[in-house]
C-alpha cells in the first residue's frame, strides 16, 4: 500500500439513502439511460415523470447499476433527478471524490467482484449490502483528484482514439459493402432472377439443408475431443468454416444422423438467431454436421452457378434485407426455416460472368478484412489500455 493511503469499507465513506417515493418534475434516469464502460448520460436531463417508485439523487452523488453489473453502468451526474429502484445512488462523504469512486467502480476488478455477489440467473442483481463491505484504497483527498485529473485527460484521448478507430473500421466495410451493393443490383443482360424454390425444381441446387431437429439432434453429453466437426453460426468467420474451435461430435453419432451432412464446396449460411452469416466449407473429411441454426446450399448443376458467387451474394445487402425480413419474429430467437427460404429470391449472371464478378470481389475481400482487423486490433488495445489504467490508479502506480 502506498504511504498514505487508507483502506475503509465503502459503507464508511458513502451513504445511501434507501426510501422510495415517486418523484415528480424532475429528470429521469433509467439503466437504458447510461452507456456501458463509458460512465456517459445518453438520456434526456429534462423533467420526466415516473409512475414507479425511484430513488432521488443530486449532484453529490454516484448512480450505480446493480442489473447485470457486468455491463458496468455508472455515472456522476450534473442535475438532480430520479432513477430506478435498479440504479443506487452512492453520496460519497467528505473524504471520498465522487469522481475518484465512479473510476473505482468502473475498474474491472471492482466490476467482477461486484458481479461476483449477483443473484438471480435470467436477471442478475449485484447484492449491495455486500457490496458496501467490499475495501476501497482512500489515498489523500489531492491524491485522488490527481489521479482523477490523469485518468479525464487519459479517457479523453482514449474516447477520441476509439472513435477514430470505429469510424475507419466502418468505412473498411462500407467500402465493401458499397462495392457489394453495386455489383448485385445491377440489371444488365443475360441476369436470372429465380427463387431458391425455382432452381431446386430446375435441378440447379441441391434443396437446401440443416442440421437434425428435436430428439435426435445432438446433446451437450454427446461433445467429444476429436470427432466430426458440428457447426454452429458463430463457426462462421470471415467466409470460412472453423473447423478447428468448434465442438466436435463422434463419428459413429454423426453416421447415425439423418441430415445435415455439409461437403466440401458447399455455401452455409446462418439462419437462426443471428442470421446472415455465410462460409464455404472447404474440408478434405468427407463431411461436417451442421446444427439446426446453419443451412447447407450444394450445386447441383456447376454449369449454372458457381459456389463463390453464391456466397458474396449471400453478403449483398439486398439478400441480407430480405433474409431478415423474411426471418419469423420469434419470442426469443429470429429465425427463418427451410422452407421459407426457399422463397428467397437469388439474382445470377451467366457462368463466365460470375466468375469475373467472385474473382474481383476475391481480391477486394481479404483487403478489407486486413484493414477491419487492423482497426479491430486497435480498438481492443485501447480497451486493454483503459483497463490496465484503471488497475494502475487503484495500485498507487499511477
Amino acid at each position: 500500500m502506498k504511504k498514505g493511503w487508507q483502506i475503509k469499507k465503502l459503507g464508511d465513506v458513502c451513504d445511501f439513502d434507501k426510501i422510495q417515493d415517486i418523484h415528480r418534475g424532475l429528470p429521469y434516469v433509467g439503466l437504458e439511460h447510461i452507456e456501458s464502460h463509458t460512465a456517459r448520460f445518453i438520456g434526456s436531463s429534462e423533467a420526466q415523470s415516473v409512475k414507479s417508485s425511484t430513488f432521488r439523487f443530486s449532484v453529490e452523488h454516484v448512480l450505480y447499476g446493480r442489473l447485470r453489473p457486468y455491463l458496468n453502468k455508472a455515472l456522476v451526474p450534473d442535475f438532480e433527478g430520479h432513477c430506478s429502484t435498479e440504479i443506487f445512488p452512492l453520496k460519497p462523504k467528505s473524504e471520498l471524490s465522487r469522481e475518484y469512486l465512479l473510476y473505482w467502480l468502473l475498474a474491472e476488478a471492482t466490476c467482477d467482484r461486484i458481479n461476483a455477489t449477483c443473484t438471480g440467473t435470467r436477471m442478475p442483481r449485484a447484492q449491495m449490502n455486500d457490496v458496501l463491505k467490499f475495501n476501497i484504497p482512500i489515498p489523500p483527498f489531492p491524491e485522488q483528484q490527481r489521479i482523477v485529473r490523469l485518468l479525464d485527460e487519459a479517457f479523453e484521448g482514449l474516447a477520441t482514439a476509439k472513435a477514430n478507430a470505429e469510424k475507419n473500421l466502418q468505412n473498411a466495410r462500407a467500402l465493401f459493402e458499397s462495392h457489394l451493393q453495386s455489383v448485385f443490383t445491377q440489371r444488365d443482360r443475360g441476369w436470372v432472377e429465380k427463387s431458391v424454390g425455382e432452381l431446386v425444381a430446375d435441378g440447379v441446387l441441391v434443396k437446401p439443408f440443416d442440421g437434425n431437429h428435436g430428439e435426435i439432434h445432438p446433446k451437450k453429453s454427446d461433445y467429444t475431443e476429436s470427432g466430426v466437426p458440428f457447426i454452429m453460426a458463430r463457426d462462421l468467420k470471415d467466409g470460412l468454416v472453423d473447423t478447428e474451435h468448434c465442438i466436435l461430435i463422434s463419428r459413429k453419432l454423426a453416421d447415425s444422423l439423418r441430415v445435415g451432412f455439409a461437403k466440401d464446396g458447399d455455401v452455409l449460411i446462418s439462419h437462426k438467431g443471428t442470421i446472415g452469416r455465410s462460409a464455404i466449407v472447404s474440408t478434405d473429411e468427407d463431411y461436417i454436421m451442421l446444427t439446426p441454426q446453419v443451412t447447407g446450399y450444394r450445386v447441383k448443376n456447376s454449369s449454372k452457378l458457381f459456389n463463390r458467387f453464391i456466397r458474396y451474394y449471400f453478403m449483398s445487402p439486398g439478400f441480407q434485407r430480405e433474409m431478415i425480413a423474411c426471418a419469423a419474429d420469434g419470442s426469443t430467437r429470429a429465425y427463418i426455416g427451410i422452407t421459407k427460404q426457399l422463397t428467397l429470391r437469388f439474382r445470377f449472371p451467366p457462368l463466365a460472368e460470375q466468375k469475373r464478378i467472385a474473382a474481383k470481389l476475391d481480391d477486394l475481400d481479404p483487403e478489407t478484412q486486413r484493414l477491419a482487423y487492423i482497426y479491430e486490433r486497435k480498438l481492443a488495445a485501447l480497451a486493454e489500455l483503459k483497463k490496465s489504467l484503471l488497475h494502475q490508479a487503484f495500485t498507487g502506480e499511477l
